[in-house]
């Protein structure tokens, strides 16, 4: 207890409390100056400031309770279900950003700019869709077949990449974001032929998930959280295990830490770089099993969303730990469903909840600037 005492706190810790805190501060301004009441009372501040602070407040606090109301609890609601549905549609976006999150997070401390998260996660999707579609197996086999292939399709795209980087020198940032277009303008035609397309259909569309194939509900149907949530929670556990209590984990640490000292203390560096971007790419590849055979039910071109891109932000917001990718993953999953409730109670634009992921980033990203905005005194050896 101690320990996570003595993290939540550490320095590094606070620095990204306070870049989240910072974002929302910001986050808040923009709301101010997009409302449509707080441009009108402006327009007579010095004749009746009131109605302009009241407006503000109104602004401010009704987004940021129709966030709460549309990620949490709908304290609104006119029953239990409706109550507690946000936290569920919380938890239903977080489970394939956290399990894409994770993926990068095994990348980045390994030393590896895993930016193919998106990539990988349609070719989990693809496999996943179409063994859970195709291929005709018995109740309970065939779901495990599905989830299965999905993880291979992830971690094969992923290995590729640990492949060309160890035998060419490719760089991975570069073999990454062109991996990600490939993967989806594959999906885009495999979608318009018999492979993947729905008999009869005419847009990009395959046909349902069989529900033999299907992750099963934990509350039942009427609310989107299944025991994909499960495998995520496992995965976050196993993850942890992996980087800190295994030889693996501590090959893939050693790598990252220092790829010269790593080949001298007899490290195969490229079947290190090869296992990395499996890993990576298996847990992305789980991300897009989850989405195909729990909450789309049909493979479209859609599938990944910005899943992959939001993953980047979740690894590094967690600091690549496995429990803060998890924090992290639930987080913008709730911005994720609350945003709509914002839209739709408030009249906020959805961007500016992409712009206070984008400002989480721009924090994360600078800690001189965090320290400056809250008068913290940077510390010896400390974070920086």
């Amino acid at each position: 207890m101690n320990k996570i005492v003595k993290e939540i706190f550490s320095p590094s810790m606070r620095l990204t409390l306070l870049a989240v805190l910072a974002s929302f501060i910001f986050g808040g301004v923009l709301i101010a100056f997009s409302s449509a009441n707080v441009q009108a009372a402006a327009g007579y501040l010095f004749a009746r400031p009131g109605d302009f602070f009241i407006a503000l407040w109104n602004a401010v606090f009704g987004a940021y309770d129709a966030l709460f109301r549309g990620s949490i609890f709908n304290y609104k609601g006119s029953s239990a279900l409706l109550m507690i549905k946000p936290i569920t549609e919380t938890l239903a976006f977080a489970t394939p950003i956290t399990l894409a999150g994770l993926g990068l997070a095994v990348a980045f401390r390994s030393g590896l700019f895993n930016i193919g998260a998106t990539g990988q996660i349609v070719f989990g999707a693809m496999f996943a869709g179409f063994v859970a579609i195709k291929v005709d197996a018995p109740v309970g086999l065939h779901f495990v077949l599905a989830v299965l292939a999905g993880i291979l399709g992830g971690a094969l795209y992923g290995a590729l990449v640990g492949y060309l980087k160890a035998a060419t020198g490719a760089n991975e940032v570069i073999l990454t974001i062109m991996f990600n277009y490939i993967a989806s303008l594959l999906l885009a035609y495999l979608l318009k032929t018999p492979i993947l397309q729905a008999p009869g259909a005419q847009n990009p569309i395959s046909e349902a998930v069989p529900e033999s194939a299907k992750f099963p509900f934990i509350f039942g149907d009427q609310v989107r959280i299944h025991s994909g949530l499960i495998a995520m929670l496992i995965a976050v556990a196993l993850v942890w295990w992996l980087l800190n209590r295994s030889s693996t984990g501590f090959q893939f640490r050693a790598l990252g830490h220092n790829p010269s000292a790593a080949k001298v203390a007899g490290i195969n560096i490229g079947l290190t770089y090869v296992l990395v971007m499996a890993v990576s790419g298996a847990l992305s590849g789980l991300a897009g099993a989850t989405q195909i055979l729990g909450t789309e039910k049909f493979l479209t071109t859609g599938v990944a969303a910005s899943f992959g891109f939001d993953a980047i932000t979740v690894a590094l917001l967690g600091r690549n730990n496995p429990f803060g990718v998890l924090a992290a993953g639930i987080l913008f999953g709730g911005l994720r469903a609350g945003a709509v409730t914002m839209q739709a109670n408030q009249g906020v634009p959805i961007d500016i909840v992409l712009v206070v992921q984008s400002l989480i980033v721009l924090f994360i990203a600078a800690p001189p600037l965090v320290r400056t905005m809250f008068r913290i005194k940077a510390q010896k050896g400390g974070a920086k």
